[in-house]
């Protein structure tokens, strides 16, 4: 059986959310209201004048992303996709590329992520994965989004892979996981080789305590280390 290499992608490949880049440039085209984009910038302020945390950032510009879309037809969401990737795709963080690339062929790949699979589905076009997660929202018969929600895949990353391995006949024996937050702990634990990259501070605790191999990329230096006897200071 194969085994399987599962990544997240927003801030683990993709130097940035793939939401927030999509969000801007819908705003910028005029697809979504500019009052939408209004309501996120106290957040983003805050997090870049390191007064609030990029969490928050995200969860805003996703609130947001949801009641916009409602009405917008998915041929302007989807060309909006292709030109977000079109200028951004080489934005990737080194290491994590180029482990996807490496194990491309030997590994069923997987990339999970709280973007819409809409722009996941255009930035596959690059990264070429085998199986992609993603946000998932309802369409009407004019080809227009809903308020319905189809699929939040963050929410239960550990049973979305589970299930899959054992749908799919594949092996956890030998598989890899790559996350860079504590919502990647699910599929982290069932693999053989977890890898904490870039992590925040809950997930580096989390690493410590269970000896997970943590790998820092920053500028052209990329670490690769365990945290049993790195002290993480809380500022």
């Amino acid at each position: 059986m194969r085994s399987i290499a599962i990544f997240d992608i927003d801030g683990t490949i993709f130097r940035s959310s793939l939401t927030i880049e999509l969000f801007k440039r819908l705003v910028k085209k005029g697809i979504f209201q500019r009052n939408f984009m209004r309501r996120v910038r106290a957040s983003e302020r805050k997090w870049m004048n390191r007064q609030g945390h990029y969490d928050d950032y995200v969860k805003e510009v996703v609130t947001a992303y949801q009641k916009a879309i409602v009405g917008k037809k998915k041929d302007d969401i989807v060309a909006a996709c292709r030109e977000v990737i079109s200028q951004q795709k080489f934005r990737v963080y080194r290491y994590t590329h180029h482990l996807l690339n490496k194990i491309r062929g030997h590994y069923t790949t997987i990339g999970i992520s709280g973007s819409p699979l809409e722009v996941l589905e255009e930035y596959n076009k690059f990264l070429k994965f085998d199986k992609l997660y993603g946000w998932e929202f309802g369409i009407d018969e004019k080809g227009r989004y809903t308020d319905v929600i189809l699929h939040v895949p963050p929410r239960y990353k550990k049973e979305l892979m589970v299930r899959y391995v054992k749908n799919h006949d594949l092996s956890f024996k030998g598989s890899i996981g790559v996350g860079d937050t504590e919502s990647d702990v699910g599929f982290l634990q069932l693999v053989e080789r977890p890898i904490a990259f870039n992590p925040n501070s809950k997930l580096a605790q989390i690493a410590k305590k269970r000896k997970w191999t943590v790998v820092m990329e920053r500028k052209d230096l990329v670490i690769e280390m365990q945290l049993n006897k790195v002290k993480i200071l809380k500022i």
